[in-house]
């Protein structure tokens, strides 16, 4: 069973595209014709000419809105696609969820013609920068540790690559693990964290203690206090990154 059949059955209600992240991935993606969202899940950030969408997950196929590409129920590692069958490839805060990363980028090469495009995140960056599991939540930090990818490797896998870093906007629509860092009530809401799979997977029992300390913060006015200086930002970097690849 795919992790998703168990944390994604309510996705959609969290995990919404937001325009601004929707805009730097368009443009790396640039003038490809086709192309293949490897990982897809709901179909959020697929372009108008995405031709075909693999997702493992039964679960998520079914939450795609009625218009969206075809979706085949598959893994990155298998790709049911021949050598060099679309202008791009691009996956998106999937690459720390494959078996086999390595066979996963390896098959992105085999059915990309000119570009890959993959949105991931420098766990080193993330852990530094992110309030939330840096001061409250390091266990989740911990899980991540395990499966982050790592960016050098990545590239290194990918042939070489440059990288766009992903501000975080202050209203992000999309509630990834650090969409609400301006927003630290929805934390607390277990709705938010069945949606990030870093918390969902590390598991509320491993939370309580970070989360309890998080809700008497915000209760006493010491949370507004000790990260005063986030509130006049309307972005910042907590480490993800858009790895783009061209093809020779």
């Amino acid at each position: 069973m795919d992790v998703y059949d168990t944390i994604g059955i309510s996705y959609t209600r969290t995990r919404q595209p937001d325009p601004r992240i929707a805009a730097q991935i368009a443009a790396a993606l640039a003038d490809a014709a086709d192309v293949v969202n490897v990982g897809a899940g709901t179909g959020s950030y697929e372009p108008p000419h995405t031709v075909l969408a693999i997702e493992p997950s039964r679960v998520m196929i079914t939450q795609r809105p009625p218009g969206s590409a075809p979706a085949v129920q598959a893994v990155a590692e298998h790709l049911p696609l021949p050598d060099r069958a679309v202008d791009a490839a691009m996956a998106l805060l999937t690459v720390h969820h494959w078996t086999d990363p390595a066979a996963g980028i390896a098959e992105l090469r085999r059915v990309a013609r000119r570009r890959i495009v993959v949105l991931t995140w420098d766990q080193r960056i993330f852990r530094e920068n992110f309030w939330l599991v840096r001061d409250y939540l390091p266990q989740a930090a911990e899980f991540d540790d395990a499966r982050a990818m790592d960016l050098d490797r990545l590239t290194d896998l990918l042939g070489g690559a440059r990288r766009e870093p992903v501000p975080v906007p202050h209203d992000c629509t999309d509630g990834f693990g650090a969409a609400y860092w301006r927003r630290p009530h929805a934390y607390l809401d277990p709705r938010v964290r069945a949606g990030i799979s870093m918390l969902a997977q590390t598991g509320e029992h491993a939370l309580a203690p970070g989360l309890a300390r998080l809700a008497d913060d915000l209760n006493t006015g010491r949370w507004h206090t000790r990260y005063a200086d986030l509130l006049s930002h309307d972005s910042i970097d907590v480490g993800y990154r858009l790895v783009i690849a061209d093809l020779a």
